[in-house]
């Protein structure tokens, strides 16, 4: 027999497509340069033909770029890149013309009359993953840059680009092997005196690799909130200041603010950021029993906003306390909506603005003034659990944090079952593949048409 580290490495063998595709890299609309990238086996083919001669390697040239008929489509730098030193690993060819959209199509159409076909969306990328060149998790950090709408987002996506989501899954994954290669031999070697068991350690080392799962999940949390952003609603009763709120915090009129009851009959959306941290704000009807068919249809929105919502902000006036319209409000929120409770118009006491810890945060502020919105944007931070987010922070992705849940059930799986070597070293075997599926060890098909579908065409 072969030990279990003998054994070939369990994964979906993935190949990228033999052919060659060209695509339209740069954003379209009038730019001063436009690129457009060929990767495949015939990019040096296509590079002659374009080129009228031949290039070498990581060179910039500035010549004509030729149509079939060898009519000049523009002038412009070439530069060859000889796989696997390019970012598919293929040979790459790439073209900087001028941005104009019909230049541009002209010389795409030249290279598809030369054997290149039009690449789909993500392809550029997913044949560098096929290829070795970043792994799935570094892959789909290249789609969080782009669309990274804050500087913490783009540059917490450049880690995981980098690695760094991908170095602590490798770390646990290495862990689980080494655990598993152990149970997995004491089954085909048994030996009757030895409570393999105990001499492994293997309880210990279950424990201490749920610690660091239990880490990378928190990370991974941040990561996700990171990228997609929190939505906030503000509710509470008419009238008590959640436009004046939302305008604080946008730091723009975009609510309108009179005295009023029932000025706001509609949703009005606005993104911040907080530290870098993308929210969106949402200002909503205030919810109360009311006759006015307009103002029913605003109410009935406000709850389907709040269903989605991260965070909801609890308005209430200062003056008063809590009540019993507050807490008929409250019963209706669901459990996952994190509260915080605004006491706003202290301008109208003798109250400073402060934050008191209770079973939800209660944070005393005039949305009127100003006084006490920082001490709120701390408390949306510190809810949660972005107020210690640091230059180690990386991009994750919500199935990440899935398929870290499934590692976390089939560990707690081995702990039931120490005493079935069979049924431990099962479910070892199931965490090890999860695990190894956020980096694409374990990758089928359609989860990556899922992934690179999401790009734009050129990436």
């Amino acid at each position: 027999m072969r030990w279990p580290w003998q054994r070939k490495k369990e994964m979906l063998t993935l190949k990228p497509d033999n052919d060659t595709i060209a695509a339209i890299a740069t954003a379209s609309g009038i730019a001063s340069i436009g690129v457009i990238r060929i990767s495949g086996s015939q990019a040096k083919q296509i590079a002659q033909a374009i080129l009228g001669q031949t290039i070498s390697p990581r060179v910039a040239y500035y010549l004509p770029f030729l149509d079939s008929d060898q009519t000049v489509i523009d002038r412009g730098i070439a530069i060859f890149f000889a796989g696997p030193h390019s970012y598919t690993g293929e040979d790459v060819l790439e073209l900087q013309a001028h941005g104009g959209s019909i230049v541009l199509q002209l010389l795409l159409q030249a290279c598809l009359k030369q054997g290149a076909r039009q690449a789909e969306p993500g392809e550029f990328t997913k044949r560098a993953f096929l290829n070795g060149k970043m792994d799935l998790a570094q892959a789909e950090a290249v789609v969080d840059i782009l669309n990274a709408s804050t500087v913490q987002a783009a540059k917490s996506a450049m880690r995981s680009l980098s690695g760094e989501f991908s170095k602590l899954i490798h770390i646990l994954l290495n862990e689980l092997t080494e655990l598993r290669v152990y149970v997995e031999a004491c089954i085909d070697f048994p030996e009757e005196d030895i409570d393999f068991i105990s001499a492994g350690r293997i309880q210990e080392r279950i424990h201490n690799i749920q610690t660091e799962l239990a880490k990378i999940f928190k990370q991974s949390q941040q990561g996700v909130l990171l990228k997609d952003g929190l939505v906030v609603v503000l509710i509470g009763q008419p009238n008590v200041g959640k436009s004046s709120l939302i305008n604080q915090l946008s730091g723009d009129e975009v609510a309108i603010v009179t005295p009023v009851a029932g000025t706001t009959r509609d949703t009005i959306s606005t993104d911040i950021q907080i530290q870098g941290v993308p929210f969106t704000l949402v200002d909503t009807a205030g919810l109360r029993e009311t006759n006015d068919e307009i103002e029913k249809i605003g109410i009935a929105k406000t709850w389907k906003t709040i269903e989605r919502a991260n965070i909801a902000l609890f308005l209430v006036d200062a003056n008063h306390d809590i009540g019993e319209k507050e807490k008929s409000i409250l019963d209706r929120l669901p459990q996952e909506v994190k509260k915080i409770w605004v006491h706003n118009k202290i301008d109208l006491t003798e109250r400073l603005a402060e934050i008191q810890y209770q079973s939800d945060p209660h944070v005393y502020i005039s949305a009127k003034h100003g006084e006490g919105v920082d001490l709120l944007k701390k408390v949306l931070l510190e809810s949660v659990g972005m107020q210690d987010l640091g230059e180690n922070a990386f991009t994750a992705r919500t199935r990440h944090l899935k398929t870290i849940s499934l590692v976390a059930d089939y560990l707690n799986l081995s702990l039931a079952n120490l005493a079935q070597a069979e049924l431990l070293a099962e479910n070892l075997r199931l965490a090890q593949q999860e695990l190894s599926s956020i980096t694409g060890e374990f990758t089928a098909d359609d989860l990556l048409g899922e992934i690179f579908g999401s790009f734009c065409i050129g990436k």
